[in-house]
């Protein structure tokens, strides 16, 4: 099974899973967070990643839309939160 990657390209946080690939604009991302619901509190949020088994569900908010990233690598939070400071 394929693991979240998150790096950071020019002015956007890219998260990769599988084939899917999403681009997300630092200047739209409000907040990023624990999301410690199974499910996830934002209902419209755009999922990705593999809900089973994982430890760590990740909410970023954006003006636009939620996304709810579901990973078992550590520090995935530090990681997209240190993306946004550097």
């Amino acid at each position: 099974m394929f693991e979240v990657k998150v790096e950071k390209r020019d002015d956007q946080v890219v998260i990769k899973w599988q084939f899917s690939k999403t681009e997300i604009p630092i200047s739209e991302i409000i907040n990023v967070t624990y999301d410690h619901t199974y499910a996830g509190e934002s209902k419209t949020a755009m999922r990705i990643g593999y809900p089973y088994g994982t430890t760590d569900r990740i909410l970023i908010q954006t003006a636009r839309k939620d996304y709810l990233i579901y990973t078992s690598v550590g520090a995935t939070k530090e990681k997209i939160l240190s993306l946004l400071s550097s």
